[in-house]
């Protein structure tokens, strides 16, 4: 307490000086969300001793409102104020004066207030304050949840959270700063619960698990919290420990308080053992449909009485008719539905358009254009047919485009009439067509985009989704023949890329033949090659609604369709579609997006392409017969391969520069992107992996297959993203048996190096040895020494998995040979963290950090790629074992950032291990289990036995903090996992869970 009572005019100091008289302009900033401090534009001001700190929270927290003199000593010293109080609050309120802008601090009714500008915006000019700008943001925040926006809304709170900067009006001493800070602790509580609370709404169950982890051992008695780590550790599929958290809340709160648990928490609990299905996220309710009418002229064409999905566009476009009628001041409205043949749009629209009947009591007109076929109708035409059936005489209809188009506009004049125009071939076709005045209303389906209508609301119409199309398929075959054999209808549907035409037609084939089961027709359309084939019954047929729109195609466009086709990738890039095509980009963005204009193609992104999986099917087939000389096939996708293999290998050589990947090639006749910087180039390779690794797959059978190895090789960085190690894996497998069959030991040595890779991220060790042995073996008889050194280091490394250090020592010692004598200094330096890790097994500590930070000296020399995060990640291990956790969290710190820099999801995972245990080795079980939950997150390096470490020692965590339920509930599942693996750790976890007093 500051009790010295200035008795004479101050003295100015450093500590009182005014800020320079050009900076008085600059706009104030407060804060009271951590220290109380205030700036003047970018300006740290002096706001002085803690008393006079105290005098100004006081001040700002009262929003503008005058405080007495009174109110102050209270507020400063409470029941025992120094007998100057009154002038220490008047030598304070002076001194801040000074420091402030003119007119801020004011003295009225002998006592004093802050004014701002704006106190709540936080953007006045005369200043602003955090506490303001985050009542702002946690209002905002409240609407937008009450508007059903959950993810502005969490945005929102996270950005009021952000302002809180470390303990509310820090080292402010006084009762009216206790009783503030501990509102404020409250309120910032309760913004964190209301935050979490649309963490789980939205699906952000694991994620939030570690952060609640954290929260309710910093508030062990909080309900609240404790509410939502079991509903957020339910949703992650850890039911047991959902529960242990409510058996150690019961008996904390009985211990502490000696009550039981609020009704909120018993009730989930319960819910929690039953299961209660309650728990997930509600569904959308439905659309009501809209009464309909009686209509004259009434050409509309059947609504399909098993329409099916659709539900936002059928309301979207009948919000869109609907104002169009309603509203005499509105222009004529258009809506324009593109898409790919029979994906719909004609049932889309006809269904629109018989629900918004009775918003146009003057009639519906219909036309089929046939703007798919070779003839399409001619507008003058349809426009005669059109007058027709509004009264208009034969004798009265013109004979010229222009006067016919006039006089349908005439006609209309003053009616509500909504005129559907079918199948439309482009919009110089329905120009004529459309009504002109206001109270009418059109429905354009073309399978072009109608980007050249002006004023027209455009809709891309897509395949159903899995649920419509299963349903669709239901409602044709019937319920009790699909819910028979549920999975081969799902398969059905798949298999008719759930296009709605496609599945209408497997669909109708299958009702008219009882004695065929699901299963059969899954099974006929299983084979690609005969698929499109298969969907067809009787006038309906897929693959002829294709070939109406290839027909129509220009040469070049048929040529990109054809060639483009045949790259298996989910989609492709504007980049690799021109090296499979060989054209310039400009050239090949031209040909696309014209392909796109008649849907035959989709604009997944920009700068993205994607077919239709029936359309690709169609396109295939039309290489295989159109496409002369055959041999340009394989040339297209010998390009593919070329373009991507010399990209990804550039993006390889970024990350370790100096590892000699493909030594083979000859740079000259691979054409690929080129990165001048780390985070540009993996983007590019997350990017295309899907894409990429189908191309490996695709390179299987001919004499592409050694580039094929060599791009699995140039993309090893995906084996420990976490999310392409599933796909990774496979692709890795189908290269091992395809270089085997080909009898290339040089690629099927490297091939089984990289699923030795992936099978050593995911834990698989045993599986992980045998591809280990077999490449060393293969790589040594044909003398590929990157291979053998690589080799090298990963059986070091499934020797130390296996606790056989002294067995590793020397294949790290192998590996580190061979890189010096190549010159690969990116893989010596991972093989001297290993090498380090060895001599922590065997004892050596000492040792192990001297290697440590040689191989973190090489990483460190190559440049900041993500092996200098591994660099950074070894020493820290090794520094761990040395008990020197200040400097081990130091390494560890710097690997999080550089891992999650370049994406290395897996081991970000491992590292948060590693600092839990350094946290927890330190007597800090708080931060342990908030670090150990990260991990869980994550995941980790080393699969399921990793995940059962993370348990364990996410278990000594809890325990330490008194949550032995949950604890043991973390150890039985940890348990569970390493009997799964036969891994040695199961012995250790048996110990714990059979040792009462363990925790």
């Amino acid at each position: 307490m500051d009790d010295v009572v200035p008795r004479v005019p101050e003295q100015r100091g450093p500590e009182d000086a005014r800020p320079p008289a050009v900076a008085e302009s600059a706009p104030l900033r407060f804060s009271v969300l951590g220290p109380v401090r205030a700036w003047r534009g970018a300006e740290l001001l002096a706001t002085g001793s803690p008393q006079q700190r105290a005098l100004l929270a006081a001040l700002l927290l009262r929003e503008g409102r005058t405080a007495t003199a009174g109110e102050l000593i209270d507020a400063l010293w409470g029941d025992e104020p120094p007998s100057q109080a009154l002038a220490a609050v008047r030598t304070y309120a002076s001194r801040l004066r000074k420091v402030l802008s003119p007119g801020v601090l004011v003295s009225e009714s002998g006592g004093y207030a802050i004014r701002l500008a704006d106190q709540h915006a936080g953007s006045g000019t005369s200043g602003s304050l955090d506490l303001a700008l985050a009542q702002e943001l946690a209002a905002d925040a409240e609407k937008a949840k009450a508007a059903g926006d959950l993810c502005h809304a969490r945005a929102l709170l996270n950005k009021a959270l952000s302002l809180w900067d470390g303990e509310v009006l820090a080292s402010v001493p006084g009762p009216y700063a206790e009783t503030q800070r501990a509102r404020l602790d409250e309120w910032r509580l309760q913004l964190v619960e209301s935050r979490t609370d649309m963490d789980l709404e939205q699906g952000c169950h694991a994620e939030a698990v570690s952060e609640l982890t954290a929260l309710t051992a910093a508030y062990p008695l909080r309900e609240r919290l404790r509410e939502l780590l079991m509903l957020a550790l339910y949703r992650s599929g850890r039911q047991a420990e959902a529960l242990a958290v409510y058996a150690d809340t019961r008996r904390l709160l009985a211990e502490e308080l000696g009550v039981d648990p609020r009704p909120g928490l018993k009730d989930l609990q319960q819910r929690i053992l039953r299961a209660d299905p309650g728990l997930a996220a509600p569904s959308a309710p439905l659309t009501p449909e809209p009464a309909a009418g009686p209509v004259r002229p009434a050409q509309l064409p059947a609504s399909v009485p098993d329409f099916t999905g659709r539900t936002s566009l059928v309301a979207e476009l009948g919000e869109v008719l609907s104002a169009a009628s309603a509203d005499e001041g509105r222009v004529m409205a258009v809506s324009a539905l593109a898409g790919i043949g029979g994906v719909g749009k004609t049932t889309l629209a006809v269904h629109v358009a018989h629900r918004a009947r009775g918003a146009f009591p003057d009639g519906q007109l219909y036309v089929d254009l046939q703007g798919a076929g070779a003839r399409a109708a001619e507008p003058e035409t349809v426009l005669g047919a059109f007058l027709r059936a509004l009264g208009t005489a034969d004798e009265a209809i013109p004979d010229s485009l222009e006067e016919r188009a006039a006089l349908y506009r005439s006609v209309l004049d003053g009616r509500r009439v909504l005129v559907l125009l079918d199948n439309a071939r482009d919009a110089a076709q329905v120009r004529p067509l459309l009504p002109g005045t206001a109270g009418c209303a059109a429905l354009v389906t073309s399978r072009v985009r109608m980007v050249d209508l002006a004023g027209a609301h455009l809709v891309d119409l897509d395949v159903l989704s899995p649920d419509e199309a299963l349903l669709l398929f239901t409602r044709i075959v019937g319920e009790e023949r699909v819910a028979a054999e549920r999975e081969a209808a799902l398969d059905v549907v798949a298999a008719c890329g759930f296009l709605p035409l496609a599945i209408r037609i497997a669909a109708s084939r299958l009702a008219a033949r009882r004695t065929w089961t699901v299963s059969v027709l899954a099974a006929k359309l299983a084979d690609e090659r005969r698929r499109l084939d298969e969907l067809q019954a009787g006038d309906l047929a897929v693959k002829a609604t294709f070939e109406l729109g290839y027909g129509q195609l220009e040469p070049a466009q048929a040529r990109a369709f054809r060639l483009l086709g045949l790259a298996d990738g989910p989609d492709i890039s504007l980049a690799a579609a021109a090296a499979v095509l060989d054209l310039s980009v400009d050239a090949t963005e031209d040909l696309l997006e014209a392909l796109v204009d008649t849907s035959l193609l989709e604009s997944a992104a920009p700068g993205r392409y994607r077919f239709h999986d029936l359309v690709r099917l169609y396109a295939r087939a039309c290489a295989e017969r159109d496409e002369h000389p055959p041999a340009e096939r394989d040339a297209a996708l010998s390009r593919l391969l070329d373009f991507y293999l010399a990209t990804a290998a550039g993006v390889y050589a970024i990350e370790r520069p100096g590892d000699r990947l493909v030594d083979h090639l000859e740079p000259t006749r691979y054409a690929g992107l080129r990165f001048t910087e780390g985070a540009r180039a993996l983007d590019w390779l997350y990017t295309e992996a899907a894409c990429l690794l189908a191309c490996v797959r695709q390179s299987v059978g001919g004499d592409r297959l050694r580039g094929g190895v060599d791009l699995l090789w140039a993309a090893k960085d995906l084996t420990e993203s976490g999310a392409n190690s599933h796909q990774y894996e496979t692709t890795a497998r189908t290269m091992c048996e395809a270089t085997r069959a080909a009898g290339d030991a040089r690629a099927e040595g490297r091939a089984r190096t990289t699923l030795t890779d992936v099978l050593l991220v995911s834990g698989r060790i045993q599986q992980a040895e045998e591809q280990a042995r077999l490449a060393m073996e293969l790589a040594s008889s044909v003398q590929d020494a990157t291979a053998v050194s690589w080799t090298a280091n990963s059986l070091g490394l499934l020797c130390l998995h296996q606790g056989r250090y002294a067995e590793s020592k020397p294949f790290f010692e192998q590996a580190i040979e061979g890189c010096q004598a190549a010159g690969n200094r990116p893989v010596e330096a991972t093989a001297l963290g290993n090498l380090s890790r060895a001599h922590l097994g065997m004892g050596s500590i000492e040792k192990a950090v001297e290697i440590a930070r040689r191989g973190l000296a090489v990483h460190s020399e190559i440049g900041r790629t993500v092996r200098l995060a591994n660099g950074h990640f070894a020493l820290g291990v090794a520094l761990t074992r040395a008990d020197r956790h200040s400097e081990a969290l130091s390494q560890f710190s710097d690997a999080l950032r550089i891992f999650s820099d370049h994406r290395q999801r897996l081991w970000e995972g491992a590292t948060n291990f590693r600092v839990a245990e350094v946290h927890l080795a330190a007597r800090r079980p708080a931060q342990a289990a908030k670090h150990a939950e990260q991990a869980l997150a994550l995941g980790c390096i080393g699969g399921d036995r990793t995940r059962g470490n993370v348990l364990v020692l996410l278990g000594h965590a809890l325990a330490a903090l008194g949550q032995a339920d949950r604890a043991r509930a973390c150890w039985r599942d940890a348990l569970s996992l390493h009997e799964q693996n036969n891994a040695p750790e199961a012995d250790e976890v048996r110990a714990l869970l059979s040792a009462p007093s363990a925790a």
